[in-house]
């Protein structure tokens, strides 16, 4: 494996950790470059600590090829069924953002509230995994049924939340991906922040949204680096 793609997944989990996104939970996944139907994600650790040498290599329905004796994240099944029903997505990030959370279990619909989380103004659904299993449950995703359940309530979108739990996001690129996560938390932040003011919030509109997107999208390196550089400090 190109020593390049896993030092950008294992910078990955480091920024997610720097900017508050993950802690000692949850994963960063990217699509293998060279063989589409598998992924590669660290192994059973906090991602702080994930190096080259945790990198795995999962077939699609999540079963390491080689798991060297490691234990695996029991929520690997997210990462697959994405990779299944969304052919341009390139890198999954599952998470429980803290900010983002309340979203998930309130009537206040998450949205887009400046021009850097313009990607957020196609909606963010809410999936719910009671309606999956019919009943309690643990809130984890830990089977194929479970994950694709997942999927088809994110859809075509980037974010969908999971209630009382955390959420997904993708992108078409590792960068990407985790340039949404960052921001995903950072809209909420300023969501919540807005709705303590009272009164009626103005949010970004769809067309504003995707405007705002295209725009920022040229400008990912910016970012990745700032952030790559700050985690390498920590």
């Amino acid at each position: 494996m190109d020593a390049v793609v896993l030092e950008d997944l294992v910078a990955a989990n480091h920024i997610l950790v720097d900017q508050g996104v993950l802690d000692g939970f949850g994963h960063v996944s990217i699509r293998h470059p060279h063989a589409p139907n598998r992924y590669l994600m660290a192994r059973n650790i906090a991602p702080d600590l994930v190096t080259p040498g945790d990198i795995l290599e999962y077939d699609l329905d999540s079963n390491p090829i080689d798991a060297r004796g490691q234990r695996t994240f029991l929520e690997r099944f997210i990462h697959g069924e994405v990779y299944k029903a969304r052919p341009d997505v390139q890198a999954v990030i599952h998470s429980h953002s803290p900010t983002v959370v309340p979203f998930g279990i309130s009537s206040h619909a998450l949205r887009p509230v400046f021009h850097m989380s313009g990607f957020l103004a196609v909606g963010v659904p809410v999936w719910d995994i009671r309606a999956a299993v019919g009943g309690p449950s643990n809130m984890l995703v830990t089977s194929i049924a479970l994950g694709r359940d997942l999927t088809v309530t994110l859809d075509d979108k980037p974010v969908a939340l999971m209630r009382g739990h955390g959420n997904v996001v993708v992108g078409p690129n590792l960068k990407i991906a985790v340039y949404r996560a960052v921001y995903t938390e950072i809209n909420a932040r300023l969501q919540l922040q807005a709705q303590g003011l009272g009164g009626q919030l103005n949010f970004l509109t769809p067309e504003e949204g995707k405007m705002a997107e295209a725009i920022i999208m040229t400008q990912i390196e910016r970012p990745w680096q700032l952030w790559r550089k700050k985690a390498r400090r920590q």
